[in-house]
């Protein structure tokens, strides 16, 4: 678990790889502001609560419930990182007495659908693995030559997150199941139920090759009081390409509205 920083609470939940670890220059410089809090999603290596197929969905607005009630906290900004965004929407209308603002990054809204090559990947998540963190640089290669010139700074981008990724393993079935869990679930409903003021951030066109940038800004005529902010010159992971900006976006909107 990350608690660090002082000041607006913001609790930040990692996306579909579960581990905050992959988060943690962003998560970094957000506790500048801010007190952060992160963690492992249920099930994962280091987190303290095993997954339970009997809960479904519901057992990550549960487990949210009890980060929050380990580090003290009644109230916080609510952010969601991909995937982990269906969970911070599900929890800001479900828990609306726990939740100051909402904030969903890169998110997958009501009507994402995988493309052809995620859903080969859902169907046989063990041996499709291999193949996907083989071709992962080629698909991120556009976004991170846009945040890092030169061939030298992309290398040790890659570098050091492959350490990241290597300290903090992927468990594919467990990735594979939480799609499935999520894709049961009318999000559209949960959309009409948000009250807070609401952030949606994405990456640009173009750059963001694993959920559509026109998906995620649907959310910000689906949810009352959202409004939207471009994250330029990146795409699908701006908490690692622009970190800086990324925290500087979600520090100024958790002041603006926590009470």
């Amino acid at each position: 678990m990350f608690d660090q920083g002082s000041g607006p609470v913001v609790v930040v939940i990692p996306g579909l790889h579960g581990r905050w670890e992959w988060m943690r220059p962003a998560l970094r410089e957000l506790a500048r502001a801010c007190r952060v809090i992160s963690y492992s999603l249920r099930g994962d290596i280091g987190s303290t609560h095993v997954a339970d197929s009997d809960l479904g969905f519901e057992a990550y607005t549960q487990q949210l419930d009890d980060v929050l009630d380990r580090a003290g906290v009644e109230r916080a900004t609510v952010c969601g990182v991909s995937f982990g965004g269906f969970v911070a929407l599900r929890y800001a209308s479900t828990r609306r007495g726990r939740v100051e603002a909402l904030v969903l990054a890169s998110a997958p809204a009501p009507g994402w659908q995988p493309n052809p090559q995620q859903a080969r990947w859902l169907r046989r998540p063990w041996l499709s693995t291999p193949a996907f963190v083989a071709t992962s640089p080629f698909r991120l290669w556009p976004e991170v030559c846009s945040t890092h010139p030169g061939l030298s700074a992309r290398l040790r981008f890659f570098a050091r997150q492959g350490l990241r990724a290597a300290a903090a393993p992927m468990m594919p079935p467990l990735m594979a199941r939480r799609i499935r869990e999520a894709q049961r679930l009318d999000f559209r409903a949960d959309c009409a139920r948000v009250e807070v003021p609401t952030l949606v951030v994405s990456g640009e066109n173009g750059l963001d090759r694993v959920v559509p940038v026109t998906n995620t800004r649907t959310y910000a005529s689906l949810i009352r009081n959202a409004r939207y902010e471009l994250l330029e010159g990146t795409g699908h992971i701006g908490v690692l390409t622009k970190p800086e900006r990324f925290a500087s976006l979600i520090s100024d909107f958790a002041h603006a509205h926590t009470h």
